[in-house]
């Protein structure tokens, strides 16, 4: 937010500029002071105390009606009349400096209405009913929601359930909370009147609530200034340091970003580009962090240039100019022009370095780009209002639904299961806090918006909400994965879901859950389904998987590949033959033979690794066919997800199908994962793929294939 933000002089698009800003934010209360007890003027004109906000409104709505705010103003200025702030001005000139915030932003005439009238019903007497008469239910509602509940009634709880309500409301209305994070700004400006104690605990709600929101919503010039501000109250010694720096730099001999802003109009003009580059300084809490990251800073390291120009085209066209002109820094470029930001958020950054090894960051976007940059979702203007009434202004509704940003639905749904008040507030700062989004896609086309470091556990209740109990594992980019997979940007995860299962989530999973949704839903299921007490196993209930009857790989290897009859015919008369155990063969695989030591012939699959290596060390091939179909073994692997009576159901799975099982081998879970090993007799080779089917239709059973064990060294 630019010093301009609380001036009648200088309305227009608010920038950075803290350093300047207080003085100025002081001398305006003063004006807004005195125009509003001159009071409303004649009925019909402008009142001069909203001569400054017409202006703001007009330089983006050139054609606006402004009665509303006429009218608002009176009724705003009539209810406040009399009421001072803790500074001793007159009350009305906080709603009339927190609308022309929001006029500088763009916003439309509903939320400055709104805006003007914020205060009245939690203030004054004016009921919502007459601000509903008055104005219409838009204006009714933003009002409503950002009208505090009363500590009378809701007591310690009265803050959190306040935010709770806004948020709601702000889930049907995003305005609500623009107008929130307008009247925090003006209120955190003017907080030195109030006690340290005060002052602190309302920077901290500011710090883990208000400026994540506006971060959320795209508001960057609120978001800055709300930095600033608390910055320089949480940590005066620090932010006092940090502009010292500044000062100095600004004395300093030297201006190397104006040097290279320079040579880049030149680069630019001579390219044909219209362009405007402008050299945009670092705010206070950007200094810090840089410092922080940094150590010791340049003089280019106080600011970054900013290239605006008329079409997304040109951005990449002064982009190439920059790479062939300057050195790139690689590492630092990012383009947010094709792959926006969950918040709106669209430029190219880049980082360009000269020959005497002074670097300068550079953002490259549109002029459209940098009012949604700056102003987020204000920037949309009436997001609800049809197309034919209202601008687009270049957003691409199918990229963002502003009226319901992905992560403010997920935050209203996991608010709806807080049981109480303590717990939605310090759940809903550690869900703030999680400061960077990725899009993680689902294999119908459908996109799930998570915090950085979600799991697959994350995105099983984003997509199911508490169906996710069910979740039995994961496809990430279609490889198998467990449900502890750390998700990045891009992924495409298919989540594998039980039918009928008696299981549900293990405490485990709370481990690898970041949203609050899912660490809430794990939470209450564990607490209505505790854990039973061990009890010894009657003799019908099936016993855990690792005592299961197993057999060892020798064994497996001498009884899977004998054949139930020679029913695989070699060229080599008399000879006797073996089904390999490597890759257990049957009809109707492709198949090739070996001869071993003894007079013995072994048959292996053609693409078995066995036959590359026995073909390397010069063993002839032996022509081989399979005979009439008959009885056969086969080994299969079955890869599932733990759960109880699993082996029963595979067992009667595989007995419907008529086939008998010689041996079988489970292996304890790992993370959740089961591997099951069987050797079984087939009545003809032909039921194999049914089998399989079979198998896997198995709940819990994500995979079936033929063995391959390691081939025994060649004979």
């Amino acid at each position: 937010m630019s010093a301009e933000a609380t001036n009648p002089a200088t309305p227009g698009p608010v920038t950075s500029g803290v350093q300047r800003k207080r003085g100025r934010a002081r001398l305006d209360l003063r004006r807004l002071g005195r125009a509003a007890l001159l009071g409303s003027g004649t009925r019909d004109r402008l009142p001069d105390a909203i001569g400054h906000v017409a202006e703001a409104h007009r330089g983006h709505y050139p054609d606006a009606d402004l009665e509303p705010l006429r009218r608002a103003y009176v009724l705003a200025e009539s209810s406040h009349r009399g009421q001072t702030r803790k500074s001793g001005e007159p009350y009305i000139t906080h709603p009339l400096a927190v609308t022309l915030i929001l006029a500088q932003l763009g916003a439309e005439i509903t939320t400055l209405t709104a805006s003007l009238l914020h205060d009245t019903v939690e203030d004054t007497d004016v009921t919502l009913d007459q601000v509903r008469t008055e104005f219409g239910d838009d204006v009714c509602y933003l009002v409503d929601g950002v009208t505090k509940l009363e500590k009378v009634d809701y007591g310690a709880a009265a803050e959190p359930e306040t935010f709770r309500k806004m948020l709601v409301a702000t889930g049907n209305d995003v305005r609500v909370m623009s107008i929130k994070l307008a009247d925090r700004l003006h209120n955190m400006r003017t907080l030195g009147v109030m006690r340290p104690e005060k002052q602190a605990r309302i920077a901290k709600v500011t710090r883990d609530v208000l400026i994540p929101l506006a971060e959320r919503l795209g508001v960057q010039a609120l978001k800055t200034e709300l930095e600033d501000l608390v910055f320089a109250i949480l940590h005066p010694e620090e932010c006092a340091q940090v502009k010292a720096m500044i000062a100095a730099n600004a004395e300093s001999a030297g201006d190397p970003l104006g040097d290279i802003a320079g040579e880049v109009r030149g680069v630019l003009r001579d390219a044909g580009i219209t362009a405007e580059v402008l050299i945009r300084p670092r705010h206070s809490v950007s200094v810090h962090r840089v410092h922080r990251k940094r150590g010791d800073l340049r003089a280019s390291d106080f600011g970054r240039l900013l290239v605006l120009v008329n079409e997304d085209a040109d951005c990449y066209g002064v982009l190439g100019e920059l790479h062939t002109c300057f050195t790139p820094v690689v590492s630092e470029f990012k383009d947010f022009i094709a792959v926006p930001k969950f918040n709106l958020y669209q430029s190219l950054h880049t980082a360009v370095t000269r020959s005497d090894g002074e670097v300068a960051e550079v953002l490259i976007r549109t002029h459209q780009m940098h009012q949604v940059a700056e102003a987020g979702v204000v920037a949309l203007h009436n997001p609800y209002a049809p197309p034919s009434e209202e601008p687009s202004d270049g957003v691409d509704d199918e990229r963002v639904d502003p009226t319901r940003p992905g992560w403010l639905s997920r935050l209203l749904d996991w608010q709806q299961a807080a049981p109480d008040p303590d717990t939605f507030w310090s759940t809903l700062r550690e869900d703030l806090a999680q400061d960077r989004e990725i899009a993680v896609f689902r294999p119908d086309g459908g996109t799930l918006g998570l915090p950085a470091g979600a799991s697959c556990v994350d995105a099983a209740y984003a997509q199911y909400g508490e169906d996710a109990h069910d979740c039995i594992g994961a496809r990430v980019n279609g490889r198998l994965a467990t449900l502890s997979t750390v998700l990045r940007d891009g992924d495409t995860v298919q989540l594998l879901m039980g039918q009928d299962l008696t299981s549900g989530p293990s405490r485990e999973w709370l481990d690898h859950a970041r949203t609050p949704a899912a660490r809430i839903a794990i939470r209450r299921w564990l607490t209505t389904h505790p854990a039973p007490a061990a009890a010894a196993p009657t003799p019908s209930e099936e016993r855990p998987p690792q005592q299961t009857p197993a057999v060892t790989p020798k064994a497996e290897e001498s009884g899977a590949v004998r054949p139930a009859a020679a029913n695989a015919v070699v060229d080599r008369e008399g000879a006797s033959v073996r089904l390999a155990g490597c890759c257990t063969p049957v009809p109707p695989d492709d198949v090739t033979a070996f001869a071993v030591r003894g007079g013995v012939v072994t048959v292996h699959r053609v693409g078995c690794p066995a036959v590359e290596r026995m073909k390397e060390v010069g063993r002839p091939e032996i022509g081989v066919h399979w005979g009439d179909t008959a009885e056969c073994r086969v080994t299969l692997i079955a890869e599932s997800f733990g759960r109880a009576h699993l082996l029963a159901d595979l067992t009667e799975a595989i007995a419907l199908e008529g086939v008998a099982i010689i041996s079988a081998t489970v292996e304890p879970p790992t993370q959740q994962r089961v591997r099951h090993t069987y050797t079984l007799q087939l009545p003809d080779a032909a039921t194999l793929p049914g089998l399989m089917r079979a198998m896997r239709a198995v709940p819990g059973v994500y995979d079936v294939s033929r063995a391959q064990h390691p081939a025994a060294a060649t004979p």
